[in-house]
């Protein structure tokens, strides 16, 4: 009788023992599932708030071209553009669903791919940190990609280019976007798109890059102070504190043709290389975000941008063309809080 008994404790300490261990595999399964749920749940969240936040900023950049179109002809109560007028280098849009800030970057403050010198180059490239041989060689090769071939050959440094590079050759004509840079023997990633520093808060902040200063289409004898990089400023020789008190003026308002008399003492001889307003040619870039339930903004962000012709000729049968639409572009503004 006492074996009897023992064996069904026993029994039945090892069925509680295994209900045991079921019951952790479960909790476990559970638990691995709900982990899960819970990941691909927040990922289709985030998924679905960049889409949205996409979409958003490419009807932000569609309003700026239309805004652009539209000019400075109706103004508000303080005096100030409703729309756009030359100058302008932003504006602060809101839609139903969020937010998005729209920069205005005329071609008239990027140096020209097609026309500069490469002295102008070599500068540029000097203060966006190339050392000197690096700078004189992409000047080089600017030269070199956009000068017409000699007949029977691409020229010496056609050839060590194509020997260095065999998949791009250098093509030998105008430069038609500003991306065929990144083939040239000592461009870098770094260089041309930027990088990105620590500011006093700890923040990061996007250093311009080369891409941000030049244009097949851009300008070579004066530039629009309101929308040139501050490393094409500095490049022209405007000092660096005149580029900071430029930067910080821009910021309040416009700059127009009557500012630039009391911009000689900042910016010194450079002053002569510097306009206000632009070409018809436009850069419209938009960074957008969302809008929360609570009221605040979503911490996606998203940026589009467009390449817009305007056309200013009565006989032209459309308004405006657009070059080249960017879905995934980029822009400092991705910064702002």
């Amino acid at each position: 009788m006492s074996r009897r008994r023992n064996n069904n404790r026993a029994r039945r300490g090892s069925a509680l023992l295994a209900v045991l261990w079921l019951t952790a595999a479960l909790g476990a399964i559970a638990f691995a599932v709900a982990m899960n749920v819970r990941g691909e749940v927040d990922r289709s969240s985030t998924f679905s708030e960049g889409l949205r936040a996409q979409y958003l900023a490419e009807g932000a950049v569609n309003r700026g071209i239309l805004h652009i179109l539209w000019g400075p002809g109706q103004r508000k109560e303080d005096g100030t553009p409703r729309f756009f007028e030359p100058g302008l280098s932003g504006a602060f849009m809101e839609f139903p669903g969020g937010v998005a800030v729209t920069e205005y970057v005329s071609d008239a403050s990027r140096l020209n791919l097609n026309l500069a010198q490469p002295a102008d180059f070599e500068r540029l490239l000097l203060v966006l940190g190339a050392n000197p041989a690096q700078a004189q060689a992409i000047a080089a090769g600017i030269i070199d990609w956009r000068t017409p071939a000699a007949p029977g050959g691409a020229g010496l440094l056609g050839r060590v280019n194509f020997a260095l590079l065999p998949s791009f050759q250098p093509r030998h004509a105008s430069i038609e976007e500003t991306e065929e840079l990144l083939y040239l023997t000592g461009m870098t990633p770094e260089l041309f798109y930027g990088s990105y520093r620590r500011d006093p808060q700890g923040r990061l902040v996007r250093l311009g890059g080369f891409r941000d200063c030049v244009s097949p289409k851009g300008a070579v004898g004066a530039f629009d102070v309101n929308t040139a990089e501050p490393a094409l400023l500095l490049s022209i020789g405007v000092p660096p504190q005149g580029v900071d008190e430029i930067v910080r003026l821009r910021r309040m308002r416009p700059l127009r043709m009557q500012d630039l008399a009391a911009l000689r003492m900042m910016a010194g001889p450079a002053a002569q290389k510097l306009r206000a307003g632009g070409y018809t040619r436009y850069t419209v870039r938009a960074t957008a975000r969302l809008r929360l339930p609570g009221g605040g903004l979503s911490d996606v962000r998203r940026t589009a941008s467009a390449t817009v012709k305007f056309f200013v000729d009565y006989r032209s049968t459309r308004p405006y063309e657009i070059l080249r639409f960017d879905t995934n572009s980029s822009s400092e503004v991705a910064q702002w809080n």
